[in-house]
């Protein structure tokens, strides 16, 4: 069951102000980020994916307008035929 109260990504605005929250993954030495906001929420989702490390990501969450994802929905918000942003390579949706 997602956090947040849709799975329709269509109706997922990326383009709003977004925080992204995550605590120390269980085998994740380094440090957490804690809490870092972003102009857009497109941004946070790229930087969920693309820069965290994959295990740090299943304890993060993203807020949008109220509405949480965690780590599955960042990865299919990052997936969506929607998402406005080019996606790295080397991304994994694993």
């Amino acid at each position: 069951m997602p956090i947040s109260d849709t799975n329709d990504t269509t109706r997922f605005d990326y383009g709003t102000s977004a925080e992204l929250f995550s605590a120390r993954g269980r085998h994740h030495r380094g440090q957490p980020i804690g809490y870092k906001r972003f102009a857009r929420a497109a941004e946070a989702i790229r930087f969920a994916i693309e820069t965290l490390p994959p295990q740090l990501l299943t304890g993060t969450y993203l807020e949008v307008d109220e509405s949480r994802y965690n780590g599955a929905e960042i990865r299919r918000l990052y997936a969506s035929p929607e998402y406005p942003l080019g996606r790295a390579a080397e991304a994994s949706f694993a």
